[in-house]
């Protein structure tokens, strides 16, 4: 009996050594785990994700010097177009000498000191007509064109087209009329006449678009 006690004491004292370490063992795999859990990706502690959140809720300061850059569109500045004021006119007989004014070169200089853009066809006046020379089809210039001081634009008038009712012109008026509908029209100018005395004229009369250059101004008028 007394041997069976002691073996049953010293099997007892063996088992706690070994019971306490596999403890420790366990807690420090417990503590390894958490650690590589937060190194590797896996769950965050409750400071570190609330240390996040506020950095992506806070916005970034703005940049003084993008803030007060100037935009493209700052910069962009249109031309306007010429008005009555800008522009001097002049009329010539288009042709050969002793020929009646059939052909007639009108010419707008810009005298202003800054350019400015020409378009659509002048409105003409030959003398008492009920209205102005209408606009030969295809004469006028696709886009508006600019001016610098100086610098002229052309227009070319068929003063009679071999119609009847012929009356004889003894002055012309001019006026730029209102391009786009962007204004009223101006009032118009009375040009010097291209010969002297008068000319005739009749209901077949034309007037073609403003252009960059004499011939393209004045061979539709020359060739009808």
């Amino acid at each position: 009996m007394r041997t069976a006690a002691r073996r049953a004491r010293r099997a007892h004292s063996t088992w706690k050594p070994y019971a306490v370490g596999a403890a420790v063992a366990a807690a420090l795999l417990a503590t390894t785990a958490c650690e590589g859990d937060s190194d590797e990706g896996g769950p965050v502690p409750p400071s570190a994700s609330a240390s996040q959140s506020q950095s992506q809720a806070t916005p970034p300061a703005p940049d003084d010097d993008a803030s007060e850059a100037p935009t493209d569109g700052d910069d962009a500045v249109g031309t306007d177009l010429c008005a009555m004021k800008d522009l001097t006119f002049a009329a010539s007989k288009y042709g050969e000498r002793g020929e009646p004014a059939r052909h007639i070169m009108v010419v707008a200089t810009n005298e202003s000191d800054k350019e400015c853009e020409i378009q659509n066809a002048p409105e003409i006046m030959l003398g008492d007509a009920q209205g102005p020379a209408p606009v030969m089809e295809g004469t006028e210039a696709d886009e508006p064109f600019t001016l610098a001081p100086g610098e002229k634009a052309y227009a070319g008038v068929l003063a009679t087209g071999g119609n009847r009712d012929t009356y004889e012109v003894t002055f012309m008026t001019l006026t730029l009329g209102s391009p786009g509908g962007e204004a009223e029209a101006e009032e118009p100018v009375e040009l010097e006449m291209p010969t002297e005395g008068s000319f005739q004229a009749d209901d077949g009369q034309r007037v073609t678009g403003w252009q960059p250059t004499e011939g393209l101004a004045m061979r539709p008028v020359t060739q009808s």
